[in-house]
């Protein structure tokens, strides 16, 4: 790989890659303080996973605007792999918004029926 590519994958790749990850982990985290009634903490970790997968975004939106400017992305398994990873992460974190929010429902007919 020659120095282009390494600078690209460093640049923009990893990064997409890192920041997705933690994003969908701490989704999937706050899920878990959600099953335990932990809401506060659940919300808490929703909204850092929002900003690490914005991190991510911003990232892939400054490649779609080189791109739309003229400049060559180079399309490699590692970036497809990439943006696959930021797509899952953003997808899984919205089904465990919806996830969160039906245990939060569950909970308070529990406590009313309590």
């Amino acid at each position: 790989m020659d120095n282009i590519d390494e600078a690209f994958l460093e640049q923009f790749v990893f990064p997409i890659i890192g920041y997705a990850g933690e994003g969908k982990s701490l989704a999937h985290e706050a899920l878990q303080m959600a099953k335990k009634n932990d809401f506060l903490k659940a919300d808490e970790l929703i909204k850092k996973s929002n900003e690490v997968i914005l991190e991510a975004h911003h990232i892939q939106a400054s490649l779609i605007t080189k791109e739309a400017d003229g400049d060559s992305i180079p399309i490699t398994m590692l970036f497809v792999h990439a943006e696959d990873h930021l797509m899952s992460a953003i997808s899984e974190r919205e089904l465990i918004r919806e996830m969160i929010d039906i245990l939060r429902r569950i909970n308070d007919i529990e406590k009313k029926l309590n």
